[in-house]
């Protein structure tokens, strides 16, 4: 079965963005390329069992099994030494990827409290959109009762536009809900 996103992409999103930026070759027009879900754990180095809890969730929401990141150097500073986890990371490509991004746009951002959009400052001049969420809840396959604490993620969108207002109406068109303002 075809991700109902990736159809919604070739029947009309791609031939829209053909018409509106006048590419004359379908492989130049701009794609999703990667979804990179990422979630930064400080408190890992104090309490290294708050990792398994992370990663399985993470895994939940994102549909395969997210890597543990590591720390690449010590600083005294945070208490951190080389090679300590301090995080954990998903990429999503292909059907996942677009399963990912339908169900994003569909059902977790509008389960935000006092919803009016996501910005559109967050692109970085490539063309890549990135993310932020405050707390897991908002995914449906989180369970309330199940989490011990809450804690955010980036969420980075990587696009082969080459600028940001490729990307901008490359997203619009795929359904993203950018703030009106």
């Amino acid at each position: 079965m075809k991700a109902r996103l990736r159809e919604l992409y070739t029947k009309t999103v791609a031939p829209a963005l053909m018409k509106e930026f006048g590419y004359t070759n379908i492989m130049a027009v701009p794609k999703v390329e990667k979804v990179t879900l990422n979630v930064g754990l400080g408190e890992a180095t104090q309490n290294p069992k708050l990792m398994d809890p992370t990663a399985n969730e993470l895994g939940a929401i994102a549909g395969q099994k997210p890597v543990v990141t590591k720390a690449k150097k010590s600083i005294a500073a945070f208490k951190l030494r080389e090679n300590m986890s301090i995080g954990c990371m998903v990429t999503l490509r292909g059907d996942r990827m677009y399963e990912f991004m339908d169900r994003l746009m569909n059902v977790a951002l509008p389960r935000v409290r006092d919803f009016r959009g996501v910005s559109k400052k967050s692109f970085d001049g490539r063309g890549n959109y990135t993310l932020g969420v405050k707390d897991q809840l908002i995914f449906p396959e989180i369970d309330y009762n199940k989490v011990e604490k809450l804690k955010g993620m980036n969420i980075c969108i990587t696009t082969t536009a080459r600028t940001d207002a490729e990307a901008m109406a490359l997203l619009k068109l795929m359904g993203m809900p950018f703030r009106q303002n």
